[in-house]
Order: structure tokens, then sequence, then C-alpha cells
């Protein structure tokens, strides 16, 4: 079957207008490791794709995932010692202050747990974040998530400049009177929920905001505006579905940026590709929350997700792969460094372990950002066997996010790829 006959048929089955990356659009049929394979048997680096944290069809995840189905799968309302010595360990992987953990199924979900906590926590109703987030799909949580369109101006919601060192909110600072002008954004969007009655509840950022490029950010500004929130009575939910789980080099991205939340999010790469997410926070939290929502979730907290989520953090210790991640990704990032002199295109390259941006621009000196060389890049270098996307505020950024076991030979052979591109 033609690669056009499926996509009509895709279509018409989940409607027009369903994503799909690529102007030439892949068929993939398998995955091994870091490879896809598409029908024709053609094999491709996945640099994108933070699911399959150790590796596309890994075999331990399989076995585990067919054993326990094999076995047992139900729902949470049994006693069952596998998910509660899953939740035990993955609360053990965080500060002392996560001592509690509601399971679900994605990150959307996740996040409404972590929102609703806080809110019953503080009996208040706002909530800031950044003006280029990207939390979830609900009503609620994308009503935070900001990386297509322009933010609200009123309601429950206040959004405020994302701390940026590349793309500073005021030129002409030094790093402390630029994190001082963030704080002051931050500060100004919670006076703005007060003033109208909404209450303060919490700040959600991702502990690296991935989807804002990840930029690099002002030092101190994480533990600083941790503190802010604090003072005004909210608390700070950090978004770890893209940068936890070893990705920045370290089990957790706040550990990275250098500040402690009070409620932390996990979700893709938790099972390697089964659905399950996390909300994690002290235990006084969750038990209020369990009180007032009896919280249920069929699909979550079950043998099955237990036995995968084991499974992964298995292997992720077994193959040292939040070293890898700091290995690779450190020495990619300072080679990807080194081009931003070497092409007119690159206005800057940065990184946080295996999540690194690339950011394109037109010119140098304004920083026009250069959203169509992105989007030409990523088709170009699907053509030459490596996967990857665009994202950023301007939609301008190379997003490169490869599972964990992504190797040095995969990175120098990527860099080749990226400099024939380029050199064209």
């Amino acid at each position: 079957m033609g690669r056009k006959t499926l996509q009509n048929r895709r279509d018409r089955a989940l409607g027009s207008g369903a994503e799909l990356f690529y102007d030439a659009p892949l068929e993939i049929v398998r995955g091994d490791g870091v490879l896809l394979f598409d029908r024709d048997g053609r094999s491709y680096v996945d640099m994108y794709n933070n699911v399959p944290v150790v590796g596309h069809a890994n075999p331990a995840i399989v076995a585990a995932m067919a054993e326990q189905q094999a076995t047992l799968n139900v729902h949470s309302r049994y006693l069952h010692e596998g998910i509660i010595a899953f939740a035990e360990r993955y609360a053990g992987l965080h500060h002392d202050g996560i001592e509690s953990v509601v399971f679900s199924c994605s990150g959307t979900e996740a996040v409404e747990v972590a929102v609703q906590i806080a809110r019953l926590a503080t009996g208040a109703r706002g909530l800031v974040c950044t003006d280029a987030a990207y939390h979830g799909n609900t009503q609620l949580v994308g009503s935070m998530s900001y990386l297509w369109r322009a933010p609200p101006q009123s309601g429950e919601i206040r959004a405020f400049p994302y701390p940026d060192l590349y793309r500073p909110l005021k030129d002409g600072l030094g790093e402390g009177e630029l994190c001082d002008a963030y704080l002051e954004r931050v500060a100004h969007a919670i006076a703005s929920l007060k003033a109208e009655g909404r209450g303060f509840a919490a700040l959600i950022m991702c502990s690296i905001f991935a989807n804002e490029g990840p930029p690099e950010i002002p030092s101190g500004f994480m533990a600083k505006v941790t503190d802010l929130v604090h003072r005004e009575g909210g608390l700070v939910i950090a978004d770890e579905v893209q940068s936890g789980y070893g990705r920045t080099g370290r089990w957790w991205g706040y550990q990275k940026t250098d500040f402690v939340p009070d409620i932390v999010v996990t979700g893709k790469p938790m099972g390697n590709g089964l659905p399950i997410s996390a909300t994690g926070a002290r235990k006084d939290l969750v038990d209020a929350f369990r009180a007032r929502k009896d919280y249920f979730n069929t699909c979550a907290a079950t043998p099955l997700q237990a036995a995968v989520g084991m499974a992964v953090l298995d292997e992720i210790e077994r193959f040292d792969l939040v070293r890898n991640a700091a290995e690779v990704g450190d020495r990619l990032t300072a080679r990807l460094k080194e081009r931003v002199s070497q092409y007119e295109v690159i206005g800057d390259a940065r990184g946080y372990g295996l999540f690194i941006g690339v950011e394109l621009v037109k010119d140098k000196a304004s920083k026009e950002p250069d959203a169509a060389l992105a989007l030409s890049l990523s088709n170009r270098l699907k053509d030459m066997g490596f996967l990857l996307s665009y994202s950023g505020k301007y939609h301008n950024v190379l997003k490169i996010r490869p599972p964990l076991v992504f190797s040095h030979d995969n990175a120098e052979a990527f860099l080749a790829a990226f400099d024939e591109c380029l050199s064209r």
C-alpha cells in the first residue's frame, strides 16, 4: 500500500489534521534501541523520542510487560505488593519532601492531579506558568500551554516570560539584574491573581523549560523563584515529564537547575511506551487530596504499571544511563557549540544532558528566528537517516532528545550529517 493511500485512510479514520512529522511522512514499522525502521527496511536514528527512554523494544521491558499481563492485571482497589514497592522506589529517587505518589496514565493527568493538590492545600485557584510552556492538552492543563498561542490576560492563570540568557527580557542587564527582572514579572503575575480575588495556588514550570528552548537560565533564578512562591503562599510544581528519568544527566531536572519543588510530575519515560505517569508530593498533601477527591483511574496503579515501571528503573541503573546522558549529551552539546562560530545560521546551542537545542537565526546580530530553516533541516536530516524536530517559542530551535541509550558513535554520525546539511 502506498504512503499516500495510507495517509488518506488515516485522514478518514482519525480525522483530517491529525499531526504528522515531515513533508513526506514516514511509515515506521519497527524499533530497536535508538533505531526506527520504515516499511522498506531503512533505518533511522531516533533523536526525538523520550518515551522509549531505555530504547525501543527493550527486551527486559517487553518481558516484564508480557509476564505480568500473563499473570495478573487488575485495577488498584486490591492490595498488591508490586505497586507499593514501585511507589516507594519512585519516591526514594526524589528529595525527602516527595513521600507519596498518585499514579495516572499521562503527563496531562498527572499535571491535573498536581494542580488539584495545590489548590486544596492553599485554598486558592490562581496558577502561574511561562508564556511558552506546554504541560498537556485537557481544558485545564491546555490553558497553561502557550507554545502555539498567546496566554490570556485574565482568569485563573497568568503567564510570565520564561527566563532566557540568549533572548533576555531586557538588553544590557547583568545576569543578576536579569534574574531580578524575571522575578519581578513572576511577582507581578501573582499580584494580579490576588488583586482579582483568585488567590495564588502554584507556579508550574518544566525544570529545564524544555519546550521553551531549553534556554540557559540566569544563575540562581530557580531557587529564588521557589522562595518567592513560598513567601506568597503558593507551591512549586516541577513538570519533569521531559526533564526527568535521567534526561539531564541527573535523575531529575530540578537537580540540574538547582531548586526543590513541592510537587513533582513525571510521565512518558516511566513505562518506555506503556502509559504511566505520577504526581509526587509530601504525604500530608497527598492525604488531603485523597480525602477530598477520591481519585481513581482504572488503568493506573496497576500490577502491569508496577512491573514495567520497575523494569525501566532497573534498566536505567543496569546500563548507567544517567551517566551516559551526561557524558554523551555534554560532549554533543560542546561539539554543537563549536558550530555556533562556524555557521551564520546558528545563533546558539545549549543543552542539559541529552536534551539539546540548536537555535537557528536569519541574522546573528538581530537574532531574528528562522523557523523555515528549522523545518527544512528537520526534513533534510530525516532524508539522511536522523529523526528530530523543532520547538521553542518561535519554532526555530532544533529539538534533540534521543533515547538515553544514544551513544557517542550515534552523536558523531549525526554531527557528520548535520554538517553536510548545513554546508549545502
